[in-house]
Parts: C-alpha cells; structure tokens; sequence
C-alpha cells in the first residue's frame, strides 16, 4: 500500500509552519532567545512550550517499546482524530466507515470536515461484520474506525477480525484504544510495524487519570507520523499540559496499582448487579465501564439522577435499548452507586 496515494493533494503541496523553536533545537540551557517575540520576564510559562513534546515522547518511546519517530501527540485524542480526517478525507468526496454503536466523535468530526459517514452496524454480540465492511468500502473509503475496547459496550473486536481488516482494507485503519489499560488483549502497538495503513490511537484521559490536561496519543509509521505533523498546529499542546503528562509518566507503578484497583471495583460492580432484579443483560467489558440492559433506562436513569448519582443512558444507540453505561468509580462511590440501585 502507498500512503501517499491516499493523502490529500492539498497536504501534499503544503508547506508547514516553521515556528522558531522548530528552527532551534540545540541545547538551550545557555542560550538567550530572542526569536519568538516572547515576553521576557520569566513566570513559568513566559516561553513557547516545545512543539515536538520530546520528553514526553522519550518516556513514551521507553514505556511501549515504540520509536519516538512513530508518536505524534495532540490537544486531546479528538485533535489527533480531526487532523487523521483532514490529512486523508477530501470534503464532500470521500468517505468513512464506523461501527455503531461507537463513539459518537467519529461522525461528528466527519460532519464537521464534510466526509460521508459509512456505518456497518455490529452484531448482535457486538462484534465486526468484516465481510459486510469489506463489501461496504469502496474507492472513497478513506479510514475505518475500530473502537477496541469498544464504547459504549465495552467489549474487545477479535483478534483475527481486526487483523483481516486492517489488511483488506485500502485505506487507513485507525485502532482506537482510549480503553487498552483495562483489557486483557495486548495492544496493537505490538503490530504496528507489520501495517503501514495502521493508526492506533491511545490517551492520558482513562487509565492515567488526566482528562482534565487534554492529551491524546497517536502511533503510526514514520510516514504517517510526518503527514500528520505537517498539519498539526505548532503549539497543540501547551506548557503545563506536557509538565503534568511528564509528572504521571514519572510514576508508573501508581499507575499500575489504580488500574488494578479499578478492576477490583469491576468485579464487584459486575456481581452485584447480578442481584438486581430489572437488570437484564450485563454485558463484557473490557473497560473501566460496564453495559447494562435494564428493563426501562430512562426511568431508572431518572431514578437515579434524583439519588445524585449520574450514568449515561444509551438507550438511544444502535443496539443498545433499554441500556445504561455505569462508570467504575472509587470504593465509595461504587458503594453509593449500589446502595441507590437496591432501593429502586
């Protein structure tokens, strides 16, 4: 496969912005600058922060066993996901195709960037149809959307599906494993050598702890990892943004132990909704959240908004009626989540 046939003729011709601290990389512990047109008087966050993010991306690069050559990183994964669609869908031409029910940010940013949205819906077990997708591209097919684990249900695609797919398919893959940390399957960063249209998508938001700094990662082949570079704008992620990502880095084994502990709690969720008697159908997850048919969602979701506890009803997705999304929280919160619920 030839990326570059898939690439906007646009973005080909593009020059990128060159901002002064792209121009100077040297070392810069000694250095005066005086190339920004930067207010001097020092305050913490006086200076540009550096465009390429590279002691992020150093702990990164060490961390997952990945080059720093394949990681681009952006103002949250939505960022990450927009300059995807701007680097290789032609507005009002191209296509994508996703698999609902799915995160919903994939078809608002098609919308937003005037690319057609494909939908092939899941099975019932929520599983890809990968001879309906096959079928279902054609030469505008740009990129496929695979959310594994999945949101809103939770579950993990196949290994040997996702691997067909992103082998037939003639555009770009785009893994997205905001919900890797809480999954038993290994991430397909383990692979990414192997496919050069595969775009995995990961970020601080979920297993880190950090949704609040907005931080999105992309791995990709060093060609993509350029393309997108080219787009991207010079300062994405700001100052103490990188600052805070670099502190959490720092710590991995606390990390490591909130993961667990979260899984714990999951446990419990899952078995004490098992005695809930209008709890129908508790699906798998493999994420920090778990899918529950209810017998009527938005009267227990009303329910339990006038008890202070707020879920998410996804009654309204495809494949999901009458279902909940209930969030794994702390200890105490889990305990007030399932005291309120026996009470209904």
């Amino acid at each position: 496969m030839n990326i570059q046939d898939l690439v906007r003729d646009n973005i080909k011709a593009l020059q990128p912005y060159a901002s002064a601290r792209d121009e100077y990389k040297e070392d810069s512990s000694s250095m005066v600058f005086l190339d920004a047109n930067e207010n001097p008087f020092n305050n913490g966050v006086n200076r540009y922060p550096d465009p390429q993010q590279t002691c992020i991306k150093d702990i990164l690069s060490k961390q997952k066993g990945v080059s720093k050559q394949n990681i681009l990183l952006g103002n949250g994964s939505d960022e990450v996901l927009d300059l995807i669609f701007r680097a290789f869908c032609e507005p009002n031409k191209d296509n994508i195709i996703t698999l609902p029910p799915t995160y919903d940010m994939y078809e608002v940013l098609a919308n937003v960037n005037a690319v057609e949205v494909v939908k092939v819906n899941l099975s019932k077990s929520f599983q890809p149809k990968v001879n309906d997708i096959i079928r279902a591209a054609n030469s505008f097919s740009k990129i496929l959307f695979l959310c594994s684990p999945n949101n809103p249900t939770g579950n993990s695609f196949k290994t040997e599906d996702v691997e067909k797919l992103i082998t037939e398919f003639k555009g770009i893959v785009v893994i997205d494993e905001a919900y890797i940390d809480f999954s038993k399957q290994k991430s397909w960063l383990n692979r990414l050598a192997e496919f050069p249209n595969l775009i995995i998508t990961q970020t601080f938001s979920k297993a880190y702890g950090m949704a609040g700094i907005r931080l999105g990662i992309c791995y990709a082949s060093n060609e993509i990892i350029s393309i997108l570079n080219k787009i991207k704008p010079p300062y994405n992620v700001n100052g103490l943004t990188q600052q805070k990502a670099l502190e959490r880095l720092s710590e991995p084994q606390e990390v490591t132990k909130e993961i667990t502990n979260i899984l714990n709690q999951r446990k419990c969720i899952i078995t004490q909704l098992n005695k809930i008697s209008w709890v129908e159908t508790i699906y798998p997850t493999d994420a920090n959240f778990v899918l529950v048919k209810v017998d009527n969602a938005a009267k227990r979701y009303t329910e339990l908004l006038k008890k202070g506890i707020v879920v998410r009803n996804r009654t309204n997705q495809q494949g999901c009626k009458m279902c909940l999304r209930f969030t794994i929280g702390s200890q105490i919160e889990n305990e007030k989540l399932m005291n309120a619920l026996k009470t209904l």
